[in-house]
C-alpha cells in the first residue's frame, strides 16, 4: 500500500464510517500529507504500513520548529487517527505514534463578546446596502441559536419550525438537533425571506437554502468571516473575532444569566459535557456570585 492509496482510503473511512464533516476530514488529511512531504524531502522511502516511531519522531521534531504547541498536538492527533485506521483495516499491528508525547497546551478559553459589543456589531450594519438586511439576519440567527458557521450557511427553509419556536440544525457528523430560536431572530428571518430573498432567483440546488448571495447561491464560510471582520473594523473592536465568537458568546451569556449547562450542551450540539464546560472558565465573578447566592452557608 502506497501513501496516496492509504490517504484516499482514509478519507473514505472518515466520511462513511465515522461520518465526519468535510472540513474535519480535510484537516486530518493535511496532517498526513505533511508527514508525506517530510518523507519525500528527506528521501525516506517507507510505506505507511512500515513507518516506525523513530521516523515519526524525526518528523515531529521538524514540525516543532515552525508551528505552535497547539498545532503540533493537532498534527500528532491526526497521525494517530490515520494509523489507528490502518490497524483497524489490518494493515498494521501497532501505532507508531503511541509513545510520542503530545505537548501540553492547557485550556484555550474561547473569545467572547459582551452583550453591548454584540449590539454594536449589529447596529453597525448598513441597512441601506442591498445585503444589509440579510447580514443583520445572519448575525441575529447565529447569536440567537449558537450556530456553527457551517450550520448557518446550510440552514434550509424547511428547517424552520417557527410555530414550535425551533430550527432544525444538521451539525457535525450529519447529526440532527432542534434548537430554540428567539422571536426576534424569527421576525428577522421571516422579513428577509419575504422582502429580500423572494426577489432572488435561487440557483439549482439552493432552492431551499435560507441565506443566498445576490447570484442565488449559498454563502461561503469565508463570506461570513469577511462580514464580521468588516463590522469589527467599523466599530473599532480591538478583538480578533470570527463566526465562532458569536457561538461562544451565545453560550457564555446563557450561562451567565442562569442557564443550565446541560441545556447549553444540547443547544450547541456537543457530544460531551466536557466540551461545554470550557465556558465555566470564562467568568470567575459569575461563579463567585453563584456560590454567594445559593450556598446554604451564605
Amino acid at each position: 500500500m502506497n501513501w496516496q492509496n492509504a490517504i484516499k482510503d482514509f478519507q473514505l473511512f472518515l466520511k462513511i464510517e465515522r461520518g465526519l464533516s468535510q472540513n474535519t476530514i480535510d484537516s486530518y488529511v493535511r496532517d498526513v500529507e505533511k508527514l508525506l512531504i517530510f518523507l519525500q524531502e528527506n528521501d525516506i522511502n517507507v510505506p505507511p504500513i512500515a513507518i516506525d516511531e523513530d521516523t515519526i519522531q524525526q518528523f515531529i521534531y521538524e514540525v516543532a520548529k515552525t508551528v505552535t504547541s497547539r498545532s503540533q498536538a493537532r498534527i500528532i492527533s491526526g497521525l494517530r487517527s490515520f494509523f489507528e485506521y490502518l490497524i483497524f483495516e489490518d494493515y498494521r499491528e501497532t501505532n507508531p505514534t503511541d509513545l510520542i508525547e503530545t505537548p501540553k497546551i492547557g485550556i484555550k478559553l474561547p473569545d467572547t463578546l459582551s452583550e453591548d459589543e454584540i449590539n454594536q456589531l449589529i447596529t453597525a450594519i448598513d441597512l441601506s446596502h442591498p445585503q444589509g438586511e440579510r447580514n443583520r439576519t445572519i448575525l441575529e440567527t447565529m447569536y440567537s441559536c449558537g450556530l456553527r458557521v457551517s450550520e448557518l450557511i446550510t440552514l434550509k427553509i424547511s428547517d424552520l419550525f417557527f410555530e414550535e419556536g425551533f430550527v432544525r440544525v444538521i451539525g457535525k457528523g450529519n447529526k440532527q438537533r432542534f434548537v430554540p430560536i428567539h422571536y426576534r431572530a424569527q421576525q428577522y428571518i421571516a422579513t428577509y425571506i419575504k422582502a429580500i430573498r423572494a426577489h432572488i432567483n435561487p440557483q439549482k440546488g439552493f432552492e431551499d437554502t435560507v441565506f443566498l448571495n445576490r447570484r442565488g447561491k449559498g454563502l461561503t464560510r469565508q463570506m461570513i468571516f469577511i462580514i464580521l471582520k468588516n463590522l469589527a473594523i467599523e466599530i473599532d473592536l480591538n478583538k480578533k473575532i470570527s463566526p465562532h465568537t458569536l457561538r461562544h458568546s451565545f453560550a457564555t451569556h446563557l450561562l451567565k444569566n442562569g442557564a443550565d449547562l446541560r441545556a447549553i450542551q444540547q443547544m450547541l450540539g456537543h457530544e460531551s459535557i466536557t466540551t461545554t464546560e470550557v465556558y465555566v472558565h470564562l467568568d470567575k465573578s459569575y461563579l463567585k456570585e453563584v456560590v454567594e447566592t445559593y450556598h446554604p452557608r451564605k
